[in-house]
């Protein structure tokens, strides 16, 4: 059974930056797409990718963190980072670690991000 364990998330001022990292374990081996979700608090807010790296490595970002958020990978250890840089309230959120295994996708449990203004 594949886990996900999130870290990194917390309080931060606008502008500001926080990394978030996921391990992943139990997985089988093999490439699959790895990335970040989020979802903000509030009616109609939905989970929203912020991140991607496909099984082909294609990076994918977010309209709204292109040029401030990096997604990494370190295949051997079986993690995933996202950098977060000059971070804005809007980016408070849930953040979700993705794992795309052609069996299905798992989730982590989630991480808070909060940014004041």
């Amino acid at each position: 059974q594949v886990q996900l364990v999130e870290s990194g998330g917390g309080l931060v001022q606008a502008g500001g930056s926080l990394r978030l990292s996921c391990v992943v374990s139990g997985s089988r081996p093999g490439v699959s797409a790895v990335g970040w979700f989020r979802q903000a608090q509030g009616p109609g807010k939905r989970r929203e990718e912020v991140a991607l790296i496909t099984s082909a490595g294609t990076i994918k970002y977010g309209d709204s963190v292109k040029g401030r958020f990096t997604i990494s990978r370190d295949t051997a250890k079986n993690t995933h980072d996202l950098q977060m840089t000059d971070l804005k309230p809007e980016d408070t959120a849930v953040y979700y670690c993705y794992f795309g295994a052609p069996e299905g996708p798992s989730w982590g449990p989630g991480t808070q991000v909060t940014v004041s203004s």
